[in-house]
């Protein structure tokens, strides 16, 4: 039996400071940040609609790094790597081009909720709107679904991997880990995530990029990509893949993989769709930019996946045999794999503490970020859909940043209860990563047409979703037990039953929901929800002018008329040349990469990485650069004792 132990490379201190140190070092400089902002900017963080949704004011740069931090999850960094591991070079391309084309068809929604619903707060508000309370609630427990289980797989990959680099003990990680960032939301609310977004994002650019040149370029044990050629053909004669062409790393002929980027379309939609933090975006942006800014944040994720495993994923592969890897002379177990353990174990190998140390402050930044857009999400659910609906509805502003403030805390320890409960029972990243779209992807079709289609009925809209989570888990089960003659948390976890539960969820789904809404078709009225809300908020008057009067709102439908059908085509044509135009003739033709296809296709994961910093990096910069150049000149004036307030421009 092959030992499943790794020794630690970081001491303990070194995880507790950085869970600790990293996170409260956030929440204090968000205190900085939201005191400037209240003293010398038009958005105040005590007006409900800046602290959920930003005054509607933020541009396409700062939605564009929130989405690529709000979209790296724990898994994306680990998951991708393990499928790298497992797949060969087939696994980063299919995690990447799985998720992206959901992200780019996302911003069709971040359009029509700009148009059919303007002054919504969630998009279950909308919900609530056509269809009435008990449809509400059926919406309401498919989205915290979701929200609890993205954030359960955020703080068991995040968690399993501090233990395993600096052996610190997994629950108190678990409960450690959000705390820094409820501290920081409840200061700054939904701003504060962007603003820290941002950093997280500058921090994974940067250490990707560090860990990418390593890889390819500079460490001895690897150096180029014509090294990493010779090795991964090294790994096929030792280890050949199962499913791939001639067992090879370097194809995207590979079954298992595409199996893998099937389920990975139907979670992610999902995972998407349903996650209030990608909705609070779109309703947080510009109506002009929102499409905009979804496009530029789906093209600039792709690269996190794509580069980052192809660095970190392939290199565990290449490096599974040297004395400096973790488990030598074993390989890997299959729990470590499930974990997500492959790239800190590739990171410890390639650089020893130093890599550790990167690698796990560059997850913690990506928990973090993603565990503070999923606390705002929840406490918008069951501040403006809980509590403001069926509670108190004649709430204060005054009253509803108190329940804000306290469902942020709420929810930060019930994903840390539901987390540690999954690591009890036995329950892992990746386990929970392949199940979670056949849970919730029922509801995928019923969400976004209650926000694009007025055909869609009360009847479509539940039976699409109930009966998409009814098809999906007998699916799975089904085909667990005929394709292993049992049902376990091993056999559940393998492809076959996952993608069988996924597709059927997604598709029953679908299919309900058009199909009853044809049998008794009604036409909902937009005007309806575009009402919704309308001069209700608690808007300052100068977040109310910068929202826009009547003028603005007509050149903004405009403009929105013209940005829907741009959507339309470029997701549709991007999503088309992810998912079929790049890997079909390759997968049909069974090519295996050849050396000088191998370097171009790492160099073109390079041009990617630095393509991605630009928008998410540099891009907000340049759009907010006057701004902050008027704040500096306030915050001197003010010393001086003179004073006014910074507009947004």
């Amino acid at each position: 039996m092959t030992s499943s132990k790794a020794a630690t490379v970081l001491p303990i201190g070194v995880g507790y400071g950085v869970v600790v140190g990293i996170g409260f070092f956030f929440a204090f400089l968000m205190w900085g940040i939201s005191y400037l902002q209240n003293q010398y900017t038009g958005f105040n963080t005590r007006s409900s609609e800046e602290f959920n949704t930003a005054s509607r004011s933020v541009k396409p740069g700062l939605i564009a790094s929130g989405i690529v931090s709000a979209g790296t999850w724990a898994a994306t960094l680990l998951q991708s790597s393990t499928v790298a591991y497992s797949y060969g070079v087939a696994g980063p391309f299919w995690y990447a081009a799985g998720v992206t084309p959901q992200i780019l068809v996302f911003a069709i929604l971040a359009c029509k909720v700009k148009q059919n619903a303007p002054r919504c707060h969630t998009f279950l508000e909308v919900i609530q709107t056509r269809y009435g309370t008990k449809t509400h609630w059926v919406f309401i427990c498919f989205a915290l679904l979701t929200n609890i289980l993205v954030a359960s797989q955020l703080l068991l990959g995040g968690s399993a991997v501090v233990t395993a680099l600096t052996g610190m003990n997994v629950y108190a990680a678990i409960f450690l880990i959000p705390l820094g960032g409820c501290v920081y939301v409840v200061l700054g609310g939904l701003r504060a995530t962007f603003l820290c977004d941002y950093s997280h994002t500058t921090i994974l650019m940067i250490v990707m990029l560090y860990f990418m040149f390593s890889v390819y370029t500079t460490n001895p044990l690897i150096g180029s990509p014509a090294a990493m050629y010779d090795l991964l053909q090294q790994a096929a004669l030792k280890r050949p893949v199962p499913g791939n062409r001639d067992g090879s790393y370097v194809t995207l002929r590979s079954h298992l993989a595409l199996v893998f980027g099937c389920i990975q379309v139907c979670a992610s939609g999902g995972a998407i769709f349903l996650d209030q933090a990608y909705w609070q975006r779109a309703i947080a942006s510009r109506p002009a930019t929102a499409v905009r800014a979804y496009l530029l944040g789906g093209i600039a994720w792709f690269a996190i996946p794509f580069g980052f495993a192809s660095a970190m994923g392939l290199a565990a592969v290449a490096l599974a045999d040297h004395p400096r890897f973790p488990t030598y002379p074993h390989p890997m177990s299959a729990s470590q794999i499930t974990a997500g353990l492959t790239a800190p174990f590739a990171a410890s190998t390639l650089l020893g503490q130093g890599g550790a140390l990167a690698l796990l402050i560059v997850l913690f930044m990506a928990v973090t970020s993603c565990a503070s857009a999923e606390l705002i999400a929840v406490s918008s659910i069951l501040t403006f859909d809980v509590y403001k609906t069926y509670v108190r509805p004649t709430a204060t502003a005054e009253q509803l940043i108190f329940v804000s403030h306290v469902m942020i805390c709420v929810f930060g320890v019930t994903m840390a209860v539901f987390a540690c409960c999954w690591n009890a029972i036995g329950i892992q990243l990746g386990w929970l990563f392949l199940v979670m779209g056949l849970l919730i992807g029922g509801a995928v079709f019923p969400v976004a047409f209650a926000i694009t289609w007025a055909g869609q009925t009360r009847l479509g809209a539940v039976c699409g979703a109930l009966g998409g989570l009814l098809a999906g888990v007998t699916a799975w089960l089904v085909t667990a037990q005929q394709c292993y003659g049992q049902i376990t948390v091993e056999t559940t976890g393998r492809e076959y039953p996952t993608l069988a539960g996924n597709l059927a969820a997604t598709l029953t789904g679908l299919i309900l929901s058009v199909a009853l809404s044809h049998w008794k078709p009604e036409r909902f009225d937009w005007e309806l929800t575009r009402a919704l809300n309308k001069g209700r908020d608690d808007s300052p008057s100068e977040d109310k002018k910068r929202m826009g009067g009547p003028n603005e709102e007509v050149e903004d439908s405009v403009k929105l008329r013209g940005a829907f059908k741009f959507a339309w085509i470029a997701s549709l044509l991007l999503g088309f040349i992810f998912c079929f135009l790049i890997p079909a003739p390759m997968y049909l033709s069974s090519y295996i990469f050849s050396q000088r296809f191998f370097t171009a296709w790492i160099l073109i994961a390079f041009i990617w990485a630095f393509v991605s910093a630009g928008v998410s990096v540099v891009l907000p910069i340049v759009e907010t650069m006057s701004f902050f150049r008027g704040l500096v000149r306030e915050i001197v004036a003010d010393l001086g004792g003179r004073r006014r307030v910074v507009a947004e421009n």
